[in-house]
């Protein structure tokens, strides 16, 4: 092979120029026989704020051609790839090497790293680059590292949590907050910070908060907390979080929502119990919900509150038939054997009578007046306790003497209660039911029952409290002997007639013993009997009460509720009322119990449901107060009196009864501290029981007086009445306006009218057994005796009779037209003459002033003053002289006579004559008669003006 240096040098210099050039281009052919050489893989780090990347390994192409130039220089480096945010650089051609720079800025969060290839390549063959050579391709990956220029921000605005108190929790809630950054150094929260100072919770870095302590519903009911969040580039969130968390009470299964006291304001009707109770269950699967609410109101009256009239009464209004016989009535003038017993009043005027072992009564002759051959009907009130094994008599009839033979019976025994009815001997010697025995838990669980025992021999049936029980078992037994031995009806205990004393007394309470002919099987009249006025009422609007059920005892004391949706249970409770419809209930405490039962999915009874215990206050009712008025004070003449009609006593008596109310002043009373409350007078309508008019003084003679009423009329209203010496006894529930028709019609009549001047009665009605009590009315009624009829008949037109209202109130002018009048009247009232005497008096002293100040007008003013005495409703030229009633007619009779036609004459003369004048004149015909009648003239009603002076 020729090497260059061994040929060309043996060439002339013309062929050394040709192949001097020759071998350059041999040469250069053989120069950039090489490519470049750069690693395979490139990795790269660039950060975002800086655009020079840091590559491992770093940026260098070798080329083997070197040290040639141009082909062993590395000019370039080319990178590939699409949207490639980097160029290559060549820092020295020589060395090869090169850098990486990022062409525009560069956001890690939009993108975190890149991928592309490179290639070098020389400088080829000379400075124009041609034949150059490259390299293979390269891979470059370059990670954008992050900057902390994102702080952290929570998720949610603001955080909550309930949890219940008493408890640790290693987890109540977690808060979280997130870090924009690229990099997992500052996109991560590498810390929480509570940052309210004091509070009993604590952080971890992974956002958990907890309690460090139990807490206390009672100490705080919501706690709330501001959190922060740093990044692990230790960068605080850009706003804090607030976190509330509420303390919630132990969860304690039970009723909420409800109030332990409850007022009821009577009239107001129906009232919600619980409107807005619900049923806590902490979150236990119920399945079924039972609740029973019981009102109690054993302590109310016969157990609850009821009308407190007389069982009569209540018969009456309940559709009874008449004939009953009380045997058990209130103490009164008409029926005293119960005046001895203790008594109950039930806190309402109810009429309750207590035995206790030592007392009874026996009731009078002509009582009871029950054909015991025919169907007839017991009822009565009983409290009994669990007693002795002894017999314990309520009613007895009994021998009066001889023998202790018991002809029927209503007892108790060994909480049994027994009637016993021997038949009469008439019935033949066969053996007939004789003991009906009901054993009943009533008898002896110490609550009022009522009890009704209808007889229709040989069938005995029980109502006890509206439900009938059939007797069980029925004892047999023989008739009783032929005797005519008078029989004894006893209360509370039963006459020993052969040993003349008392046995087998009761222990208990009784009330309303009653006995009538005929059944009572009605079962509308017995419910009516016994119900409550009070009570529980539920009222269920549609949907509501769909799927449960819903049961009320008779008494509506108690009602139970059984469901298995809570939300539909909820409000049925809500709907459950307290209704009393008495006009004035009793007032006081009636408690309220809710016991409840609660099953979850295993059919057992898994959470217990605690009892609620309430009351409702009833208040006081606003008390009418029954006012009687009209005419308290009338003369009438004694042929009224004596005639068949008698005397109306009240012929104009009216019967209110008001109420007083409080009524709140308009606007804000606060503002004003002088306003007061003004008191309302308002009229109420209701009915009365009883109305009793007595005699004041000496007690009726039933030989010459009387007190009258149109029976006929009493019984269609459905009143009775009862009278003695004492006076008249009026019963029966009716209204206000009822009871003035029946008192209109009470008349008094006195067949023996001489000796009688005058008589008094009183007039007091009342309401509810006594609950409520109208004032006395008092009426006194003058007998007005006249002279003979037939003479001075021509004076009768102009001598009305003397009617005086002893109060001023009421005058009664129906009574001046008697039918035979005569003008010479006598009104023995002592008031009467003390007020004539007094009103002349006055008279006179006006008339003599008048005289003294004007005398020259004398003749002027005694006109006028007879104008005044007509104002003044004093006629004397009408006056007519009365008679003391104690002095004989016989002995007065001719000189009253002499003094009237004296005094007419003179009115007839003169019409224009003076008072005064009159009283000189009256005075002068008196001494002329003097020495006639010196012992009577004393007690005469006449003006004395002789130690006057004018």
């Amino acid at each position: 092979m020729l090497r260059p240096g061994m040929l060309c040098p043996l060439l002339t210099p013309a062929w050394l120029l040709t192949a001097g050039l020759l071998c350059a281009g041999v040469w250069a052919a053989r120069v950039n026989k090489h490519k470049p050489w750069v690693e395979t893989t490139y990795h790269g780090i660039v950060t975002e704020n800086d655009n020079t990347v840091l590559l491992d390994p770093p940026l260098i192409a070798l080329d083997k051609d070197a040290p040639l130039r141009f082909a062993g220089e590395i000019c370039g480096f080319k990178i590939h790839g699409q949207n490639v945010p980097f160029d290559a650089v060549v820092v020295d051609k020589s060395t090869g090497e090169g850098i990486i720079r990022s062409k525009e800025k560069l956001d890690c969060e939009l993108q975190k790293d890149y991928t592309f290839t490179i290639q070098a390549y020389d400088c080829g063959k000379g400075p124009d680059g041609a034949n150059a050579k490259k390299s293979h391709k390269a891979t470059v990956h370059i990670q954008v590292n992050d900057v902390n220029e994102y702080a952290p921000v929570f998720k949610e605005k603001s955080y909550k949590a309930t949890v219940i108190e008493g408890k640790r929790y290693d987890n109540i809630l977690k808060v979280e907050a997130v870090d924009a950054d690229c990099s997992p150094q500052f996109s991560q929260i590498c810390t929480y910070e509570i940052i309210t100072p004091d509070v009993p919770f604590a952080i971890d870095k992974d956002g958990y908060i907890k309690n460090t302590e139990k807490l206390n519903y009672g100490k705080e009911h919501q706690y709330k907390l501001t959190v922060t969040a740093y990044d692990c580039g230790k960068k605080r969130a850009a706003e804090d979080v607030l976190v509330k968390i509420s303390i919630k009470p132990t969860c304690k299964p039970g009723w909420q929502g409800w109030s332990k006291r409850i007022e009821y304001e009577p009239g107001t009707g129906s009232l919600a119990l619980f409107p807005n109770i619900h049923l806590e269950t902490c979150d236990e699967p119920i399945t079924s919900v039972q609740a029973t609410v019981e009102l109690e109101t054993n302590h109310i009256g016969k157990g609850c509150d009821r009308d407190t009239y007389s069982e009569k009464s209540l018969h009456r209004l309940c559709g009874v038939s008449s004939g009953t016989a009380e045997l058990l009535p209130p103490p009164s003038s008409t029926a005293n054997w119960t005046v001895g017993l203790p008594t109950d009043n039930g806190h309402d005027s109810d009429q309750v009578f207590e035995f206790n072992g030592t007392q009874a009564v026996k009731i009078p002759d002509g009582i009871v007046t029950v054909d015991l051959k025919e169907p007839f009907m017991i009822s009565v009130w009983m409290r009994h306790g669990p007693g002795t094994k002894e017999k314990e008599t309520i009613l007895c009839n009994s021998d009066k003497t001889d023998m202790n033979r018991h002809h029927y019976s209503l007892y108790v025994h060994n909480c049994r209660l027994v009637f016993l009815f021997r038949q009469d001997p008439s019935e033949g010697k066969t053996y007939k039911p004789a003991e009906f025995h009901w054993k009943l838990n009533q008898v002896c669980d110490k609550e009022w029952h009522h009890y009704v025992l209808n007889v229709e021999f040989p069938t005995v049936t029980l109502y006890v409290d509206g439900v009938s029980y059939d007797p069980f078992p029925v004892t047999e037994d023989y008739p009783l002997h032929p005797s005519k031995i008078e029989t004894q009806l006893v209360v509370g205990a039963c006459w020993q007639g052969g040993e003349l004393h008392m046995a087998q007394f009761f222990r208990g309470n009784l009330a309303g013993l009653m006995i009538r002919s005929g059944k009572l099987e009605n079962k509308k009249v017995i419910d009516c009997l016994y119900t409550c006025k009070e009570g529980l009422d539920l009222q269920i609007a549609d949907g509501i009460g769909k799927g449960m059920k819903i049961n009320v005892n008779p008494s509506q004391s108690t009602l139970t509720l059984e469901g298995d949706d809570i939300d539909r249970f909820d409000k049925a409770m809500q709907h459950i009322s307290y209704l009393n419809s008495r006009q004035f209930p009793t007032p006081g405490i009636r408690r309220l119990k809710i016991t409840s039962n609660v099953k979850c999915f295993n059919e057992e009874a898994c959470i217990a449901i605690p009892f609620v215990d309430g009351y409702i206050m009833v208040l006081q009712p606003e008390e009418p107060k029954i006012s009687l008025s009209g005419i308290n004070h009338f003369a009438r003449s004694a042929s009224e009196f004596e005639s068949p009609e008698g005397v109306s006593l009240f012929p104009e008596l009216r019967i209110i009864s008001t109420i007083t109310r409080e009524v709140e002043p308009e606007g804000d009373g606060d503002e004003d501290p002088t306003v007061q409350e003004s008191l309302v007078s308002e009229e109420i309508m209701h009915n009365l029981d009883t109305c009793e008019v007595t005699v004041l003084g000496e007690e009726l003679n039933q030989e010459q007086e009387s007190l009258e009423v149109d029976m006929t009329q009493l019984q269609q209203k459905g009143i009775e009445m009862s009278s003695s010496n004492l006076g008249t006894i009026i019963t029966g529930v009716d209204t206000m306006a009822s009871y003035e028709e029946v008192l209109h019609l009470i008349r008094y009549r006195n067949w023996h009218t001489v000796s009688l001047f005058d008589r008094k009665f009183k007039l007091v009605c009342s309401e509810l057994n006594g609950r409520y009590v109208s004032n006395e009315f008092k009426v006194e009624v003058n007998v007005i005796h006249t002279a003979n009829p037939v003479e001075h008949a021509n004076h009768i037109a102009m001598q009305p009779q003397f009617v005086h209202p002893v109060h001023h109130t009421f005058v009664d002018l129906s009574g001046h037209n008697l039918a035979n009048p005569h003008p010479f009247s006598v009104v023995p009232s002592t008031a009467t003459v003390v007020i004539v005497v007094c009103v002349s008096f006055l008279v006179f002293m006006i008339i003599l002033g008048v005289f003294r100040i004007r005398a020259a007008h004398q003749r002027t003013m005694r006109d006028q003053d007879t104008g005044k005495e007509n104002e003044m409703d004093w006629d004397d030229s009408a006056l007519t002289i009365t008679v003391n009633p104690m002095e004989t007619y016989e002995d007065q009779h001719s000189s009253e006579e002499e003094e009237e036609e004296e005094e007419s004459e003179d009115g007839e003369e003169e019409d224009d004559i003076t008072s005064a004048e009159s009283e000189s004149s009256e005075e002068e015909e008196g001494e002329q008669e003097e020495d006639q009648q010196n012992v009577n003239r004393q007690q005469q009603l006449e003006w004395d003006d002789s130690t006057l002076s004018y």
